[in-house]
């Protein structure tokens, strides 16, 4: 697969202006063993996709490049991700986190951690990040009524961050120990994570097996 950004790395301003754009990759988390749904989450359709497409999507649509999807044992990520194994998923979310990170590549400037179990995120809330990241702070996270939530976005200098991160924690409560490192994008409401069939009903459309499900 082709590994070149899809986006170029610089773009017209509002002014006519050329505008250096931060070379981002994309981290999906997608590795969840999908307890409370009973089946796995990756492969539930919502509309014409799988979840976990409709998150590759908006990631390819904001120009992150490559996308990596962290998906378990045995699961094919889709066209357009690059897949990175979770052999131990049960070990939780942290041990995906660093393996995302850590197959990011060197030239990369940045990474935006996604969730697989949140198919609404919009790729102009991911794109709304990465204009964000050129500021003093090297991590810039969305925030909806004062609490932080997927994506994030981490610069390379801030990646360490990862590595605080064990068993089933996520980036939140780390972020909220270290302020002085984070800016907030603030948006109405976080993308809702589907955790149960139920959830995924809410978005609109009735569950169903994906591809091999």
């Amino acid at each position: 697969m082709n590994l070149t950004a899809f986006r170029h790395p610089h773009r017209l301003g509002d002014n006519g202006s050329v505008e250096r754009v931060v070379r981002a990759s994309g981290v999906i988390l997608a590795a969840g063993l999908s307890s409370r749904f009973g089946s796995p989450k990756q492969q539930a359709v919502l509309g014409d996709r799988t979840m976990l497409e409709h998150v590759v999507a908006a990631a390819r649509a904001s120009g992150l490049a490559p996308v990596i999807a962290v998906v378990p044992p045995g699961f094919e990520p889709p066209d357009g991700a690059v897949g990175v194994v979770n052999d131990r998923p049960a070990h939780g979310l942290s041990r995906s986190l660093h393996l995302g990170i850590g197959a990011v590549p060197v030239d990369a400037e940045a990474a935006v951690i996604l969730l697989g179990d949140q198919p609404t995120v919009a790729d102009a809330t991911i794109e709304a990040l990465i204009d964000a990241s050129a500021g003093a702070r090297p991590v810039v996270a969305t925030r909806a009524e004062g609490r932080i939530g997927p994506p994030v976005l981490l610069r390379r200098e801030a990646f360490g961050l990862v590595e605080q991160a064990t068993g089933d924690e996520g980036l939140a409560s780390i972020l909220a120990r270290r302020p002085d490192l984070v800016a907030y994008l603030d948006v109405a409401a976080h993308a809702p994570d589907v955790d149960t069939p139920e959830d995924l009903e809410r978005l609109g459309v009735p569950s169903e097996p994906g591809p091999g499900g």
